[in-house]
């Protein structure tokens, strides 16, 4: 699907960019990976660093170690198997908004286990009043502002390197979906159009190229925030 590849790329372009300019050495943990999809992406290594993941759901771990051919770990993102200050990295991607996930837990967890200085790479869905029959259906109990974000990760001793909204340009279909959707409609997870998909895809395109550039998206449907754990 247009959205998770879009995803993906993104959030492998900003790693990669922020890593680069950090001297913090260690693995790379996609903590709550799902089936591996992140982990295939990111291939065995970014920028030097070894990849792993970790996943609640124990047949999901299994399909991702499959999938990525990565070690991937069976626990919960609120109690890490993980040894003090041993990540160089840290992803979550739209994990803080499930309703399994205690935000201040696993912040806590996140920071503990990274090294100082090391990144943190969140994604999040946007907008408390945008939650929806999908999120119903996927287990999304929050979604956040940037302001939000930043306080959250601020009072658990991150320093935000970058915070932008995207899915900017398909923002105005997205409330329109919204707004008329029934509440027991289906996931917004489900196969496009391929002309609809490219059309879609070559807007996050746009979107990346902009981030890229250092351009902060005032508003959209998911937030990156990029941040780096204090010493």
């Amino acid at each position: 699907m247009w959205w998770y590849r879009g995803l993906r790329t993104l959030v492998a372009q900003e790693l990669a960019r922020a890593l680069r300019h950090r001297r913090e050495i260690g693995p790379v943990l996609d903590a709550g990976c799902g089936t591996g999809g992140m982990l295939a992406r990111l291939g065995a290594s970014v920028a030097g660093r070894p990849t792993l993941g970790l996943e609640y759901d124990p047949v999901a771990a299994a399909m991702a170690h499959d999938k990525a051919g990565r070690p991937v770990a069976s626990g919960s993102v609120n109690e890490m198997p993980l040894g003090d200050g041993t990540l160089a990295a840290y992803l979550s991607l739209d994990v803080l908004c499930h309703g399994g996930v205690d935000p201040e837990r696993a912040l806590k967890e996140a920071r503990r286990c990274l090294r100082p200085g090391a990144i943190a790479l969140f994604n999040l869905p946007a907008y408390g009043w945008m939650l929806s029959a999908h999120d119903r259906r996927v287990h999304n109990v929050r979604r956040f502002t940037r302001g939000q974000a930043r306080a959250l990760l601020a009072g658990h001793g991150f320093e935000i390197l970058k915070a932008t909204y995207w899915n900017t340009l398909l923002f105005p279909l997205m409330l329109l979906h919204r707004l008329t959707e029934r509440d027991d409609a289906e996931s917004d997870v489900r196969d496009f159009p391929r002309w609809l998909d490219a059309l879609f895809s070559a807007a996050l395109a746009v979107e990346r190229a902009a981030i890229a550039a250092g351009v902060s998206l005032p508003f959209g449907g998911s937030l990156l925030v990029v941040a780096a754990r204090n010493g």
